[in-house]
C-alpha cells in the first residue's frame, strides 16, 4: 500500500500535507490505508464549518461507509480554512484518490503539530494493525 513520503500521519489514519508552507495551512485528509479498510464511503460530515477552530486528537467528523462508521479526528489545531465540498457531495472520491482530490478540509495551523508520523513510522504501524 502506497504511503507517500512528502506526508505526516497520525495514528488515527490522517495524513497532513503542506507542514512546510509559509502561511500555515495545511490539507487533510484520510490515508489510503484507512479508506481501504472502510471499503466504499458513502458519506460525509464534518463538525467544524470554514472558520471554526480544531483541536489536535479530536473528532472533527465522521466517515460512514458500506461496513462501518468512524470519527475523523483533526490530526493539528488550528483554524478551518476550506472544505472540499466534492468529497461531501461524492464521498467515494476518497477511495478513488484519498491522497489527491480526496483531501477533506484544511487547517491554518496555531500551535507545532505533536505526534505526528513520518512514513516510514507510519508504514510500520499499518503493518502491525
Amino acid at each position: 500500500m502506497s504511503v507517500p513520503e512528502q506526508l505526516r500521519y497520525s495514528e488515527e489514519h490522517e495524513w497532513v500535507a503542506g507542514l512546510d508552507t509559509e502561511d500555515g495551512v495545511v490539507t487533510i485528509g484520510i490515508t489510503a490505508y484507512a479508506a481501504d479498510a472502510l471499503g466504499e464511503i458513502v458519506f460525509l460530515e464534518l463538525q467544524p464549518g470554514e472558520g471554526d477552530p480544531v483541536e489536535a486528537g479530536e473528532p472533527c467528523g465522521e466517515v460512514e461507509s458500506t461496513k462501518s462508521v468512524s470519527d475523523i479526528y483533526s490530526p493539528v489545531s488550528g483554524e478551518v480554512t476550506a472544505i472540499n465540498a466534492a468529497v461531501i457531495d461524492e464521498p467515494k472520491v476518497i477511495n478513488d484518490d484519498p491522497y489527491g482530490e480526496g483531501w477533506i478540509f484544511k487547517v491554518r495551523i496555531s500551535d507545532e503539530p505533536g505526534d505526528l508520523l513520518d512514513a516510514e513510522a507510519y508504514s510500520k504501524l499499518i503493518e502491525e494493525s
